[in-house]
């Protein structure tokens, strides 16, 4: 009979197997999906029934930025255990699924694992290390960015793959992402997002619920200490002013120099640099977060 892409991919979601030992083994038990489950775990291929749902909070943070600076991916590939995290082979692996994924034009998880990959596709091969490491294997997520004009891209990984940053920045000259202290610049408040893990990058990204509940708390506090009604409204302004140069990246005290802010800093390097230095966008992947 005719196997279908729908079978095959019920098959995929129970099992984790790959696609094509998935479409092998249902054209081998003529579509029978209890058959099939059999026939991979008779294999070695799938080791028991049901194992794709369980949870998958460990893993690994990676980042691939191109050789010009101008493109780069950050990716979370999740595995059961921490024990399989810390391997040094699994670390290999996602390294390279990263770079394989950073190589292509695949916006999202679910296009990344049907990317082309050793014999087969990344999704086969989370299926071979299934089989081979008795975890599933997920790619989780994955953000890519894509510099403008002069701009650049830079990434840092911090605790060992726990966490991860993508950053990109503009430049007005054509020659600033060569500069030396242009790539400190971007290590450095890489190195900033991962340490102070920054809400957003301006007020504008705040959610106005978050600014709403912050202020509702803020005024029940004052309330309980019998603060009059027009004190307490003054005072709310300057709580969520301390809110925001606490949660937006711009606003936050420079983790290497806690006078200054992000925003001066960049300023006092832009200077230097003898350019208009800006951060476009950030994202910062944290590990079963």
């Amino acid at each position: 009979m005719a196997i279908t892409a729908s079978a095959v991919q019920e098959l995929r979601k129970a099992t984790n197997a790959g696609m094509m030992a998935c479409k092998k083994a249902l054209t081998e038990t003529d579509g029978d999906m209890d058959a099939a489950v059999k026939l991979l775990r008779e294999k070695g291929i799938v080791k028991s029934a049901g194992r794709s749902d369980r949870e998958t909070s460990e893993g690994l943070i990676a980042a691939h930025v191109s050789e010009n600076a101008d493109s780069g991916v950050l990716a979370e590939i999740n595995c059961e255990t921490d024990f399989v995290a810390k391997n040094e082979a699994f670390g290999a692996f996602v390294s390279d699924i990263t770079k394989t994924i950073a190589q292509s034009d695949a916006a999202d998880a679910e296009s990344a694992v049907g990317l082309a990959y050793g014999d087969g596709t990344i999704q086969d091969t989370l299926g071979a290390k299934f089989s081979e490491l008795g975890e599933v294997i997920k790619v989780k997520r994955i953000t890519r960015y894509t510099a403008e004009g002069n701009g650049a891209v830079s990434s840092y990984i911090h605790m060992g793959g726990k966490v991860g940053v993508l950053l990109e920045l503009s430049a007005e000259n054509a020659g600033t992402k060569d500069n030396e202290t242009f790539k400190e610049l971007s290590r450095d408040i890489c190195l900033h997002i991962a340490a102070l893990n920054p809400a957003g990058l301006t007020r504008d990204d705040i959610d106005a619920s978050t600014i709403e509940e912050e202020n509702e708390i803020n005024r029940k506090q004052l309330e309980a200490e019998g603060k009059p009604a027009e004190i307490i409204e003054k005072i709310l302004i300057g709580k969520i002013n301390k809110y925001f140069s606490e949660s937006c990246l711009i606003d936050q005290a420079f983790v290497k120099d806690d006078k200054v802010s992000v925003k001066q800093h960049i300023a006092a390097q832009s200077k230097e640099i003898g350019d208009n230095i800006n951060i476009v966008r950030f994202a910062r992947f944290n590990v079963g977060a």
